[in-house]
C-alpha cells in the first residue's frame, strides 16, 4: 500500500509548541493522521507502543534527545522513516542523525510547504517489512526474507542468489539512484575485478523477471538505476 491509499500516521517530538502546533495544523488539513510529544521520552514511548508511517524528530529535546531516541528505535529494527530537525545549521549534528539511522534532515527555519513535500518524497520512497511474514510487499511484489523468494500477483518467481540481493537492495533504497559503482562494491564487494557490465546484466535479466509487476527498474542516463512503483492515477 502506498502512502496515498490511506491517512498516512505522523508523529511529531517537538517541545517547541508553536512550532509543533504550526505543524501538526498543517499535517492535518494536508490529509495526514498526526499525534504529538513534547519531549524526548514521551516521544520514544509513542515511537515504541504504536505504528508511525513517519516520525519528525528535533533533536533538542528534554529528557532524551532526538539523535538517542533515533538510535533506540533503530535498535529495535524499527525502518520507519525519520526526519531530523534542529534550530542549529551543524554539520556535525547533521553527521551524527544520518548515522544514527535517520533519513532525512531539515534545519530551522523551515516552511510548511518544505516540510509536507519532503513527507510526501519519503513516503513514497519508502518500503515497509511486514514483521508478521517477515517480508517486503509492494503492491503486487512480495519478497519473502525467510526464503529467499520473489512472488509475482502470489505466483513464485525463481531468483538466482545475485538477483533477489539486487531486488532487495534496489527495494530497501526505493526512489533513490544508485551508481554502477555503489551497486558493484556492495552486491559484489571491492575484491571483484571482472567485468563491471555484470551489474548490467543483472539489471536486465531481474527487469524480464518484474514484467507484470508494478515495479520498475529505471535507468538513470549517465547516473546509474532507480526503482520505483508504477502510481495509479485512478485512484
Amino acid at each position: 500500500m502506498i502512502w496515498s491509499d490511506y491517512m498516512a500516521r505522523i508523529l511529531i517530538v517537538e517541545d517547541e509548541i508553536s512550532i509543533q502546533k504550526l505543524l501538526s495544523y498543517d499535517l492535518n488539513q494536508a490529509g495526514f493522521d498526526v499525534d504529538s510529544a513534547l519531549d524526548g521520552l514521551t516521544g520514544l514511548q509513542k515511537a515504541k507502543s504504536k505504528e508511525y508511517d513517519l516520525i519528525i524528530l528535533d533533536i533538542m529535546l528534554p529528557k532524551l534527545d532526538g539523535i538517542e531516541i533515533c538510535r533506540r528505535i533503530r535498535e529495535e529494527n524499527n525502518d520507519v522513516y525519520i526526519i531530523m530537525l534542529t534550530a542549529r545549521d551543524d554539520e556535525y549534528d547533521k553527521i551524527i542523525g544520518l548515522d544514527m539511522g535517520a533519513d532525512d534532515y531539515m534545519t530551522k527555519p523551515f516552511s510548511p510547504r518544505e516540510v509536507i513535500a519532503r513527507i510526501k518524497a519519503g513516503l513514497r520512497r519508502q518500503v515497509k517489512t511486514n514483521k508478521k511474514t517477515n517480508s517486503i510487499e509492494l503492491n503486487n511484489l512480495k519478497l519473502d526474507l525467510n526464503r529467499h523468494e520473489l512472488y509475482l500477483n502470489n505466483k513464485h518467481v525463481s531468483l538466482t542468489n545475485k538477483e533477489y540481493d539486487l531486488l532487495l537492495f534496489l527495494l530497501k533504497n526505493k526512489g533513490v539512484v544508485l551508481s554502477r559503482d555503489i551497486l558493484l562494491e556492495t552486491l559484489w564487494g571491492f575484491e571483484y575485478d571482472g567485468d563491471t557490465r555484470i551489474v548490467d546484466v543483472h539489471i536486465f535479466k531481474l527487469r524480464e523477471k518484474l514484467v507484470g509487476s508494478n515495479i520498475n527498474i529505471i535507468t538513470k542516463r549517465g547516473l546509474g538505476y532507480m526503482l520505483e512503483e508504477e502510481l495509479n492515477e485512478n485512484k
